[in-house]
């Protein structure tokens, strides 16, 4: 009988810049999220990290990160293309991530206006000082460019939920899906936001123009969102596997909004403490099974440039990840790691191509170095080798390197 197996992703969380940087992504040079963040708090620290094996990731030791010596860790590559949370995850979960298209939303605005007010939508085209323009549809929701995320890799349709309820949301995220050829097309949005908040948080980005999601205020209060994707086969995912064998699985925080789990539970949390003490309890009740945890509100202070909130929200994580790794049977493992970083100190607020951290807590795990894994799919081929059920996609489990 197996025990639970439990990923938390510290999302954004890189530990230096890939060798590709300089070819494919030169804005990304000499990024080190970790390492920037303990630069820039020299008060920091996370003892609890610092016991999984942080310090020996990065190489360095700060007053509070420590070298382990009785750690096991490892640094995961990027096998997908850019720095993405979407690709990060399904790569997370042993898809093998296709080479997305590009593509800003100003050539399908006026094919994005007509086929919405075709459905019935009251519909406006927003026209900046620049000459750029997005949709605005039920003055409560907006359509453009994701300017967060690698430019043209997605679609946003924005909304205020106290004005446009998250059901009609969808139907125009439907729409708009059926004419955009990006990767993905992500339908949100939160309560206590207005249009007026949205157009307050519009910026634009060498001809792509969007909301600045945290700036907008939609995370803030009952925040929804759903990912609509593509090049993505759930049915050769760790969750779809597992599940379909009858393992049970639970997806926490934004793993919840883009990862498919046709058996299992989702919760779409955002609010660090809440996440992962919700992950607590679900480890600390009886059973087996699959958990993964995504941290988002690292990734949102590297959006913002703010190294100081990043900081305190490392803080929050250390302490609970702590009580996890505590609360671990013998049999269960818990890995801690990241989907790509987000380097607040780079000058830009975009995520940052960055290897991963790679952090192992079994009982019955040797301490060392489990070396640089070639892909993050590594991560949910050892789930599944762990539970037994058949490998993903992409990947190769590295169980026996941390069972004895």
């Amino acid at each position: 009988m197996r025990g639970k197996f439990i990923v938390i992703v510290l999302d954004g969380f890189g530990v230096g810049q890939m060798p590709d940087v300089p070819e494919v992504r030169p804005s990304d040079l000499g990024a080190n999220t970790c390492v920037h963040i303990f630069e820039s708090v020299p008060d920091l620290a996370l003892p609890n990290l610092a016991r999984l094996g942080l310090a020996n990731v990065i190489g360095r030791e700060f007053e509070g990160l420590r070298f382990s010596s009785s750690a096991t860790w490892g640094k995961g590559a990027l096998a997908h293309q850019g720095a993405d949370t979407f690709y990060g995850h399904q790569e997370i979960m042993g898809t093998k991530p296709p080479v997305p298209l590009t593509e800003p939303i100003q050539p399908v605005v006026d094919q994005i206006a007509k086929a919405l007010r075709e459905e019935g939508f009251s519909v406006r085209i927003h026209v900046m000082a620049s000459g750029l323009r997005f949709v605005i549809v039920n003055e409560a929701c907006t359509v453009a460019d994701n300017v967060e995320c690698d430019p043209g890799q997605a679609f946003n349709v924005t909304a205020a939920l106290d004005d446009m309820d998250f059901e009609t949301e969808l139907e125009v995220g439907r729409i708009v899906r059926g004419i955009a050829k990006t990767p993905r097309v992500i339908t949100f949005g939160g309560r206590g936001v207005h249009l007026e908040n949205l157009l307050a948080a519009v910026e634009e980005h060498d001809g792509f123009v969007g909301i600045n999601a945290p700036a907008s205020g939609v995370y803030n209060d009952d925040y929804h969102c759903i990912h609509m994707g593509y090049g993505v086969d759930e049915k050769v995912q760790a969750p779809y596997l597992l599940g379909s064998h009858g393992v049970g699985v639970h997806l926490l925080g934004k793993v919840a909004d883009v990862c498919a789990n046709h058996f299992g539970e989702s919760e779409s949390i955002v609010d660090t403490r809440t996440v992962l003490e919700r992950t607590l309890e679900l480890v600390r009740e009886p059973g087996s099974g699959f958990i993964c945890a995504n941290v988002q509100e690292t990734d949102l202070m590297g959006h913002r440039e703010n190294a100081t909130g990043y900081a305190e929200k490392l803080r929050v994580a250390d302490e609970i990840i702590g009580r996890i790794a505590g609360a671990l049977g013998t049999k269960d493992v818990l890995v801690v790691q990241a989907d790509h970083g987000n380097d607040p100190t780079i000058g830009h607020p975009h995520h940052t191509r960055e290897y991963v951290p790679l952090l192992v807590c079994h009982a019955s795990a040797p301490a060392g170095n489990i070396g640089v894994r070639a892909t993050l799919s590594d991560v949910g081929a050892t789930v599944c080798d762990y539970f037994g059920v058949p490998a993903p996609q992409s990947g190769t489990s590295f169980l026996s390197l941390i069972e004895r």
